[in-house]
Parts: structure tokens; sequence; C-alpha cells
């Protein structure tokens, strides 16, 4: 099995490391600071055609997979958009899957041609402050009346909230204790955030300022039955749909990111002069770059491992496996990498003016969300090793 990249995805990583070219580290540093949501980027790569990488040609899009999706991303990450970059337009890319998957041909036409074309920005509204990573457990309702649903409840860390125009929203048409199972009775709609109903408020958070993190308040929201995905009560299963490609992504992004560190922190060990020679002269520097490295390398192997699974349509249970293993090890690996460049510039990497201290802030997205490595190796050992459960 090989996974050396095509002529035709090296030719899509090296389109969009030229597009992301024209947005430099004060583009990403101002953004930063004044908590503002790049939407030259966003437009940029609307144009471009990249929002709709893995989206079928019918509706507009490149038809392409998520191995090609995972590669566009890790460019943007890695160009030193980091997560403000990639977190821009990585709900568009990734999040309407389940819609693709499981939506009606009127809802594709409807629903994706806007997103692609960049027109609309969709936001992701699954977890909620009372539940945390236990999604079956969301209290969040729906109520049928008619030919809408009425919903009331509480979403949080909804990125996006504050310049979307659409959300893909899981929510309980049956209580919990009337559901069959845990996973059945939530639905998924995928409708406009009506802001009459709804009231985002903003999280202010350690990294990752421009591409905002919300707390949402729903109180009877009026959604019409035509804008739910698919069978009522099945809209767990439709987001795994979503889920997997997500993790997949992150990982592509963690390695994008821990490469822009590590390239950084490359030259300053080079150009860093102490006691008469360069700073990368000394083992002490060279050694934990040259692990950072290593590390990236095969944490990039396994993203494309977990993207080949996917795309091939392999068992549901590999492909979570493969996408979970993925985003925990990359994670890691570009914690270590953005850490390592902080601590080789010294002082000047507590500084803002070299990035590297946004970039340590921005990886550490990768290690909590969207699930945390704690939960990803419980389930590594539950359904890859065929250990007890144990939560």
């Amino acid at each position: 099995m090989s996974f050396a990249l095509t002529p035709e995805q090296l030719e899509i990583r090296e389109a969009v490391v030229r597009l992301c070219a024209r947005f430099g580290d004060d583009y990403w540093l101002r953004h930063d600071e004044a908590g503002e949501f790049p939407h030259e980027f966003h437009r940029a790569m609307a144009e471009a055609g990249w929002l709709g990488v893995a989206m079928p040609q019918e509706y507009g899009g490149s038809g392409l997979g998520i191995m090609e999706a995972a590669l566009v991303m890790q460019a943007v990450a890695a160009s030193g958009a980091g997560f403000s970059g990639a977190s821009a337009v990585h709900m568009n890319i990734f999040g309407l899957h389940p819609v693709v998957v499981f939506g009606s041909d009127e809802q594709k036409r409807r629903f994706l041609p806007p997103l692609i074309a960049g027109r609309e920005k969709a936001c992701f509204a699954v977890t909620e402050p009372d539940v945390g990573l236990d999604t079956t457990r969301l209290k969040t309702r729906a109520v049928r009346d008619g030919d809408d649903y009425v919903i009331t409840g509480r979403k949080i860390w909804t990125s996006t909230a504050q310049v979307a125009e659409k959300m893909l929203i899981l929510v309980r048409t049956t209580p919990y204790e009337e559901a069959a199972r845990p996973s059945s009775g939530m639905s998924l709609f995928y409708t406009d955030l009506d802001r009459s109903k709804v009231e985002v408020r903003l999280i202010h958070k350690m990294g990752r300022a421009a591409v905002d993190s919300n707390m949402m308040f729903i109180d009877s929201l009026h959604v019409p039955v035509a804008d739910r995905i698919g069978d009522e009560g099945n809209g767990f299963q439709y987001i795994l749909h979503g889920m997997n490609p997500e993790r997949i992504l992150i990982a592509a992004e963690a390695v994008g990111l821990g490469r822009a560190a590590l390239a950084r922190a490359a030259r300053y060990a080079q150009e860093r002069i102490v006691f008469g020679r360069p700073i990368g002269q000394n083992q002490g520097i060279q050694h934990p770059l040259a692990e950072r490295w290593i590390e990236l390398e095969a944490a990039e192997l396994l993203m494309l491992r977990a993207a080949a699974a996917y795309d091939r349509g392999e068992e549901p249970a590999t492909v979570g496996a493969y996408a979970n293993a993925a985003k925990y090890f990359a994670a890691e690996a570009g914690h270590r990498a953005c850490e390592s460049a902080v601590l080789t510039h010294g002082g000047m990497g507590y500084a803002r003016e070299f990035h590297v201290e946004r970039f340590f802030r921005e990886i550490q997205i990768a290690r909590i969300a969207p699930v945390s490595p704690q939960l990803i190796l419980s389930h590594i050992a539950e359904r890859v090793l065929g250990l007890p459960k144990s939560y």
C-alpha cells in the first residue's frame, strides 16, 4: 500500500500554498489580536473552489475525497494560517457531509451550492454545556408542530455562529428515557440560524480568536420539516459521517501547524548566534527538532491511512479507529512541535512577533476538540483491543 501523493494531489497542495501566500503573518496576527473573522481568506478559498473540494460535482463541488480535503486543510495550516485559517473554512468543507450522504436531492440543491460558493457560512451545533462528550444525553428538544419542529435548548462551543447564516443542529425528538436505545431518538436539521430565536454569546478563549466560539440559547425556534436530514430519530448515525472526516481533517491541520512551527524553529536556530555560533549547531537544539520532524511524518502517514479508509468505504469500525488514532497522534505530534518551536526561540518564543506563541495557543484545539485524548484511548482500547468498557 502506497500513500505517495499523486501528481493531481500534489498540484492541489501547491495551489492552496499559492493562495495562502497572499495572506501573510501580519494578516493572521492582526485578525487574532482583533478577534475578527478572516472574511477575505474565506472568500478567496470559495472563489478558488476549495470549499467544495469534497462535495459532489452536480452541486458545484469538485467531487474529490476526504484525502484531498485533508491535503487542502494541511496546506492552509502549514502556511502559517494555523487553526485561524483552517477553522474559517473547516466546517464548510466537512460539516455538511451528512447532507451529502443522507439528504434528499432537493435538500442538496438547496443547501450545497450557496455553501460551496461562499455565499453562506454554516456552524455545527452538537455539544451542550451539561452533556459534553456524552452526546446521547443531549437535552435540546425538537417537538413536531404540524409542518414545523419547535426547538428549545442550549449548545456550546459552536464555532462561527457569529458569522453563520445556517446551522447543522442535532436535537432530541424522542426523550432519552423513551428511546429504544441511547443513540436513537435524535434528529438532524440543517436550517436558518434565526437570531430572533437564537441568542449567540461569544466565548473568550486562549487562541484562535479570529474564529469565534459560542454559547447558543435557543428559544422556540421553528424549523420546517423540509429541513430535517433523513429520517426522524436517526440523527446520531448521520452525524457519524461528519465526525470521522472531522477527526481526519483535524489531524491534517495539526500536522500542518506543527510543520509551520518546526520550519520557523529551524530557521531561527540557524540565524540566532550565541557564544559565537548558531544555536542550531548544538545537538541540544538539533535533536528535539529532528524528533519533531519524525513524529510529524509518522502522524501524516496515519492521517493518510485514515483518509484512505474513509474514501474507500472500509468498515465503519476500521474507519473510526484510524480516524480517532490519527487525530490523537497528530495532535500530540503537533503540540510537541509547537512547544519545541517556542523553546527554541527562548524568550522570543514568548513574543507575538515571532508567531510561534500563536501556534502554541492554537494547537491546543487539536488536543481538546472535537473529542478528548482520553476518550480516544478508551475507544481504541474497547473497539480495537476488545477491552471492557471503562465509562
